[in-house]
């Protein structure tokens, strides 16, 4: 069993207690449940940003500790003074170090588009993701078969959330789902693996429908890579570690999106 395996294996449980735990007409109370979500698509094509999703991100399974004592708060209101077009905040506690709380308090000093980040397999978590005020969930096609994606991007649809389907292969490229997600990113890096070939956003490229907005995540720690993905077809680059290993990510975010302006 890879690393993948074993987090979908744990989320399937994770999610089953918390449905006991919180039930949905809970959730449904909370402040944010009525909220009218930012869109991610219209803030990454904007042209007055550079379409950096700035991700926090306390650790990772094939880093483990990249950043403990970061405080949510200060780093995503530093990323979004810096420029980045919008936030990802990872929620999973046991394989990422995050949690539900990360994202709430990043939603109450951001207005931004804020992307939860997690392993989605239930529409709990989707209604969940609503309540803790994201704007837009990730769906991964490793983890999900086509009439699952089509299904939960349609039920986070209802709540005005929109959908990133991340993809690593054109085996997960699958044509069928194309219009019922709003973006699509290319995760550089093999979540089962964890290897890393930025040029496998180049090699997906031409297998995406042009009219979808494309994004390029994980891997990438330099200006003039960005400049190169954008001229490809590009318009969002999703970047976490490169800033979170710094002991002020925000002000690591915020010298890369002043160099990247420049080259621009």
């Amino acid at each position: 069993m890879n690393i993948l395996d074993k987090i979908v294996e744990h989320k399937k449980q994770e999610v089953a207690e918390q449905k006991k735990r919180i039930p949905v007409k809970n959730l449904e109370r909370n402040v944010y449940f009525s909220s009218r979500p930012f869109s991610l698509k219209k803030s990454i094509q904007d042209k007055d940003r550079m379409g950096i999703i700035a991700e926090f991100k306390r650790k990772s399974p094939s880093k483990g500790i990249i950043n403990d004592r970061a405080d949510v708060v200060q780093v995503t209101a530093g990323y979004v003074q810096a420029g980045a077009s919008a936030l990802s905040v990872l929620t999973d506690f046991t394989f990422f170090g995050g949690s539900n709380d990360d994202l709430l308090l990043a939603r109450e000093v951001n207005r931004c588009p804020i992307l939860r980040k997690d392993f989605i397999i239930d529409e709990y978590q989707i209604v969940e993701a609503k309540s803790i005020g994201a704007d837009a969930v990730l769906l991964i096609a490793a983890i999900l078969k086509p009439e699952a994606i089509k299904e939960l991007a349609c039920f986070a649809h209802r709540f005005g959330l929109e959908v990133l389907l991340e993809v690593h292969s054109f085996e997960e490229l699958y044509p069928e789902v194309f219009s019922s997600v709003d973006l699509i990113g290319v995760n550089n890096r093999n979540l089962k693996t964890f290897e890393v070939d930025i040029n496998l956003s180049k090699k997906l490229l031409p297998s995406i429908p042009d009219d979808i907005v494309k994004i390029s995540e994980s891997g990438i720690s330099q200006p003039e890579t960005i400049i190169d993905l954008r001229r490809q077809g590009y318009e969002g680059f999703l970047m976490g570690e490169n800033f979170m290993k710094h002991r002020q990510p925000e002000v690591a975010a915020a010298d890369f999106i002043s160099n990247l302006k420049a080259l621009a």
